[in-house]
């Protein structure tokens, strides 16, 4: 037992080591380049464009006036993007659902889902404004509205790809929609109903900044508060600002990652090339 732990645990330090490696590489590069950029490209004058990251790090986040500010103005953005994701969640299940019972169904819904997801949100603002105001419910709307399809169709695709001879099986044994979609259906459908889910939750961040630009109404989000630095020329607390959003739509990724793991574990192995 010893020795097997023994020769375990260089393996698991080993890819370890492989899997933070590469990040942190480029991640250094990118900083490296970052530093070229302020210092290299930019005349002192205009070095306001970029700041260098120290002076990020310094302004943006160990002061705590400003960095008490980007995590109030982060939290409803949050609040207003995982309300957003809640309510698309629900439709875009009752949708799929709904189209894979009967094609009559799909082939009356769908073009008008294409539609919704082909219309720029900028072209229906003044609309959502004009019926829903300025507000946290116009935000909510505009989550909605950006990440809406993805989950539709990537729980159509699920509940419509389990295997058919299983479903002859369970018409053999005489089982109701009810039933099929219990058992077979919606099991079959958790890989890609998850993928939807990632997808749309990193578009419902996405969606919460996007509606701050437009609705100012109520508590500042992200967005807002992106848009206050850029008027102002405030490159430190505008980069900080960037970086805990990237930060949030990051985190409700992974997030929807673990929950994928903690629900169907490794359902399929994949291959991406060679070591």
């Amino acid at each position: 037992m010893t020795n097997r732990s023994a020769t375990q645990r260089p393996g698991a330090v080993q890819s370890l080591i492989e899997r933070i490696l590469p990040p942190i590489t480029l991640g250094s590069g990118f900083v490296g380049v970052w530093y070229l950029l302020s210092y290299g490209l930019l005349e002192p004058r205009r070095r306001f464009l970029l700041r260098p990251p120290h002076e990020v790090v310094q302004v943006g986040f160990l002061d705590w006036d400003n960095l008490s500010d980007i995590l109030l103005s982060l939290w409803s953005s949050t609040k207003v993007a995982m309300i957003g994701l809640a309510i698309a969640i629900c439709i875009g299940f009752v949708l799929a659902i709904l189209m894979s019972q009967a094609k009559v169904v799909e082939r009356a819904i769908f073009p008008f889902m294409v539609t919704l997801q082909a219309i720029p949100i900028l072209a229906i603002v003044p609309l959502i404004a004009f019926w829903f105001g300025t507000g946290q419910r116009s935000r909510v709307v505009v989550c909605v509205i950006i990440s809406l399809f993805p989950i539709i169709v990537n729980t159509l695709f699920g509940l419509q790809s389990a295997d058919r001879g299983l479903h002859d099986l369970f018409t053999l044994h005489h089982a109701g929609r009810v039933t099929r979609m219990r058992k077979l259906m919606f099991p079959a459908a958790l890989p890609a109903i998850f993928a939807g889910l990632r997808i749309s939750a990193g578009l419902s961040v996405i969606g919460a900044i996007v509606g701050d630009f437009f609705f100012g109404k109520g508590d500042a989000g992200i967005g807002q508060l992106l848009r206050r630095y850029a008027n102002q020329l405030q490159g430190e607390e505008l980069l900080a600002a960037v970086i805990m959003s990237s930060a949030l739509g990051v985190t409700v990724f992974l997030s929807f990652g673990w929950l994928q793991q903690r629900a169907i574990g490794r359902w399929h192995e994949t291959t991406t090339g060679v070591d």
